[in-house]
């Protein structure tokens, strides 16, 4: 099976296997990792952004949701005007230092020309809630740059009194009247995996209501009536590193208590999730290549359950 030259699989904190793609789309840059992960500097982020321009596609996997502001480095390549769409259980929307970090990225991307709007959906976390949802840009959701649609079941009454939810009756019908006004336009695709529920997933957040099968159902909508101009999937639990005491400390307090799963079975819950997912985003047929459990020659098939490929180290991205 050939790569797909619009994708690229960066890998930082080994959150997915590194044979889950092609080796000419994988990027060793675990060097970068804890320098990214949760939050990081402007410096970091520039240097980080150098490095990474000549290697950049249209279709990115990356690592656990904490390094989800990276999503705003992906989106700089994007020259035509977008739409933003984001699936995930936490809006990242927040205002509040530190300017670069996987609960404040939104921000960064709607400081982007190209970026004209961003939708949010899947939420159900605190941040909806007073007094989390006083730390949104009130300018952003007054000139319409900013929507969420939110699970209501998941929301205080606070919460459902500032938001129009959804609810798993009726999220559809709402999300097919979302993509029709689409129409004609250029949507760049963000997927946490923290949106899954935790029968589907295995997330170093706490987790929302979707399943995969909603996602590859919702990215047909959208592919129906726009073009998909490029997108992201991460949110793979990972172990977390870091480089900075701060860094750590913030995150630590951060991070809420999450189920305790085997890494055997977080990998396999999460390759199921990325074999439903990652070829509806990319609009190819799966990148994944494996080999069969009795060692046989690696083969390929068009639905992304490949066999094993063994296929050579790649040394560490130099930071």
């Amino acid at each position: 099976m050939t790569s797909l030259p619009h994708c690229v699989h960066f890998d930082l904190d080994g959150a997915w296997p590194a044979d889950l793609t092609p080796s000419e789309d994988y990027v060793d840059v675990r060097a970068w990792g804890p320098r990214l992960r949760y939050c990081t500097t402007a410096r970091e982020i520039e240097a980080f952004a150098e490095f990474a321009r000549p290697r950049l596609a249209p279709f990115t996997l990356f690592g656990s949701g904490d390094f989800h502001h990276l999503s705003a480095l992906w989106l700089r390549r994007t020259g035509e005007p977008c739409t933003l769409l984001s699936f995930d259980n936490h809006p990242d929307w927040d205002i509040r230092p530190p300017r670069w970090c996987c609960g404040t990225w939104i921000n960064r991307a709607l400081e982007l020309p190209a970026v004209r709007r961003a939708a949010i959906w899947g939420c159900g976390n605190f941040e909806l809630n007073w007094p989390g949802s006083l730390f949104v840009s009130a300018t952003a959701l007054r000139k319409q740059r900013l929507t969420v649609w939110p699970w209501a079941e998941r929301l205080k009454p606070s919460g459902r009194k500032r938001w129009p939810g959804m609810s798993r009756a009726n999220w559809r019908e709402q999300f097919s009247a979302f993509a029709r006004g689409l129409s004609g336009g250029k949507v760049y695709v963000t997927i946490d995996l923290d949106c899954l529920d935790t029968l589907e997933a295995a997330t170093n957040w706490e987790q929302g209501l979707y399943q995969a099968a909603d996602l590859v159902w919702a990215l047909g909508e959208v592919r129906a009536h726009a073009e998909i101009c490029g997108g992201d999937l991460c949110g793979a639990h990972s172990e977390p590193h870091y480089a900075r005491r701060l860094q750590k400390l913030s995150a630590q307090l951060d991070h809420p208590a999450t189920p305790a799963l085997s890494a055997a079975d977080a990998d396999a819950l999460n390759q199921r999730a990325f074999h439903a997912i990652w070829p509806a985003l990319t609009g190819g047929g799966g990148i994944g290549r494996h080999r069969d459990s009795l060692g046989g020659a690696a083969h390929t098939t068009l639905t992304g359950r490949d066999q094993r490929d063994s296929r050579a180290d790649q040394q560490h991205a130099d930071p």
